[in-house]
C-alpha cells in the first residue's frame, strides 16, 4: 500500500513556475503524434516523472473544460 503515496498530491501539486513554462514548451514541441511523448515532456520539465506531467495534463483539460462549459463560477466581488 505505500505505492499510493507516490500519487499524494504533494508530489503532483508541487509544480515551480519554472516548470509549468518548461512543460508548457515541452507539450507545444512534443504533440500527441510523439512517440514517449510524456516521457520527452518529463525529462524537458525536470524532476518529474512521465506519468506525473502526464497527470498534469489531465488536470490542466479537466481544468479547461470546466471553464469552457461555464461550471467555474466566477469570484463573487459584490460585499
Amino acid at each position: 500500500m505505500a505505492s499510493s503515496s507516490m500519487y499524494s498530491s504533494s508530489s503532483t501539486s508541487t509544480w515551480t513556475p519554472q516548470q509549468n513554462k518548461l512543460f508548457e514548451r515541452a507539450l507545444a514541441v512534443f504533440d500527441r503524434d510523439t512517440p514517449d511523448r510524456w516521457q520527452k515532456i518529463a525529462r524537458a520539465v525536470g524532476g518529474k516523472t512521465a506519468e506525473e506531467v502526464k497527470r498534469h495534463y489531465e488536470v490542466l483539460i479537466e481544468d479547461l473544460r470546466h471553464i469552457e462549459s461555464g461550471n467555474v463560477p466566477f469570484p463573487n466581488y459584490r460585499r
